[in-house]
């Protein structure tokens, strides 16, 4: 997995690619832990070019909104490929993320929390 951070104002977007497994969860995880660590207000991330999450990937995400959660931050996912969807979908974690096609939706859903 790789992740590329980027910034347009107070929004922080982390583009990830590859896979977000057991392995690549521990870099994940601390990534989202400097975002924390900052108090990072909006944060955004890129999955359309994520090919697979398991459930190590998905409990850093739950884990970050809960830490984030503490200032308030909010947080958005954009871009996931059918199968990644699904995945989502399934363990109902569509109901506790804002889940966006594109980068502009996902920013307007945060600007409008």
């Amino acid at each position: 997995m790789q992740i590329e951070k980027s910034y347009a104002g107070s929004l922080t977007t982390l583009k990830l690619s590859g896979e977000i497994d057991l392995h690549a969860s521990p870099m994940l995880r601390a990534e989202l832990q400097k975002c924390v660590q900052a108090k990072v207000p909006a944060l955004v991330l890129d999955f359309t070019s994520v090919d697979y999450i398991d459930s190590s990937g998905l409990a850093t995400l739950i884990e970050y909104v809960r830490e984030s959660g503490t200032f308030k931050g909010k947080f958005a996912l954009f871009g996931l490929q059918k199968k990644v969807r699904t995945i989502f979908d399934l363990v109902r974690l569509n109901e506790l993320f804002v889940i966006s096609a594109t980068a502009d939706e996902a920013a307007a859903a945060l600007a409008a929390k």
